[in-house]
C-alpha cells in the first residue's frame, strides 16, 4: 500500500507572527519556518503504518517555494521514502489557495496511484482546513476528517473522528482521504543518522506548469490586522457584584 502525505512550510509554531507594516499580510522575511504541526502528525501516522507492515511506501509532497525542501527533508528524516516538491511560487509571501493545492495534489495522485492520502486537518498559517475535503471531491474518493485514531482493516480505514458531540467512529473504503487531528499521535524526532540518510533520498522537483494546473488566486487579501490587545481583568468583591457586571458591562446575562 502506497501512502501520500502533503506537507506545508509554515511559520514555526513557537514564533509570534508579526503583521507587515503595510498590512498586506504576515511578515515572513528572516522568520523561522518549519513543517505544519498537523502535517507532521500525518507523516508520523504514515510511517507507523509502514513500520507495522501495512504500508510499503510513504511519499511526501509539498507545494510552494523552493525552500520547502527543508520540510520535505525533515519528513524524509522521520522515515518517508521519497519526496516531491511542486514549485508554485518564488515569493515566500505567496500562499497557494486550497483549491489550487487540491488540483496539484490530484495531478500527483493520478500519476502515483496511492491507496491512501493522509493530510493535516489544517495549516496553522491560514487555518482554512479545506484542502483535504476539496481533494476528496476532485478525486471522487471517500474521506474522514479530524481523525484521532486510525486502523486499516481489509482495504478499509476505520477511524475515530472528534466532533462537537464527542467521538464518532466510521469506516471508509480505500482509496480514501484522511485528515489528521492533534490527538492522532505524537510525532517522533528525527535522529542524526536519519537526517544524514535523508540527504540521499530521492526528492523530485516539478512546477505547476508541468502538471497543467492553473494556480491563479481567486481570493484577495484586503488587509491583515493584529488582534486587539487583551484588556486587564478586574476583581470583584462578591458573587453579586460579578453577576451585576456580567449583566451591565459584559452583557452576557
Amino acid at each position: 500500500m502506497k501512502i501520500i502525505v502533503p506537507v506545508k512550510r509554515v511559520i514555526d509554531y513557537n514564533v509570534k507572527a508579526r503583521v507587515k507594516a503595510d498590512k498586506s499580510g504576515v511578515e515572513l522575511t528572516n522568520v523561522k519556518m518549519s513543517m505544519n504541526p498537523f502535517d507532521e502528525i500525518a507523516v508520523e501516522q504514515a510511517i507507523r503504518l509502514k513500520d507495522s507492515g501495512t504500508a510499503s511506501e510513504v511519499v511526501v509532497v509539498s507545494i510552494g517555494v523552493k525552500q520547502a525542501q527543508e520540510v520535505l527533508r525533515t519528513a524524509l528524516a522521520m522515515g518517508a521514502d521519497r519526496a516531491i516538491l511542486i514549485i508554485a511560487s518564488d515569493d515566500v509571501h505567496d500562499d497557494i489557495e486550497p483549491l489550487a493545492v487540491a488540483k496539484l495534489l490530484k495531478a500527483v495522485i493520478d500519476a502515483e496511484v496511492p491507496d491512501l492520502v493522509i493530510a493535516g486537518k489544517q495549516a496553522i498559517d491560514n487555518d482554512m482546513g479545506a484542502t483535504g475535503q476539496m481533494l476528496a471531491a476532485l478525486l471522487g474518493w471517500g474521506q474522514a476528517t479530524f481523525v484521532s485514531a486510525l486502523e486499516i482493516v481489509d482495504r478499509c480505514a476505520r477511524v475515530t473522528r472528534e466532533v462537537d458531540g464527542g467521538l464518532q467512529r466510521i469506516e471508509v473504503a480505500l482509496p480514501a482521504i484522511i485528515t489528521a487531528d492533534l490527538r492522532l499521535n505524537e510525532p517522533r524526532y528525527a535522529s542524526l543518522p536519519n537526517i544524514m540518510k535523508a540527504k540521499k533520498k530521492p526528492l523530485e522537483e516539478k512546477t505547476a506548469a508541468d502538471l497543467g494546473v492553473d494556480i491563479a488566486p481567486r481570493l484577495k487579501v484586503l488587509e491583515t490586522e493584529e488582534p486587539p490587545t487583551r484588556k486587564a481583568g478586574v476583581k470583584v468583591a462578591s458573587v453579586a457584584d460579578l453577576i451585576e457586571k456580567l449583566k451591565t458591562e459584559a452583557g452576557v446575562l
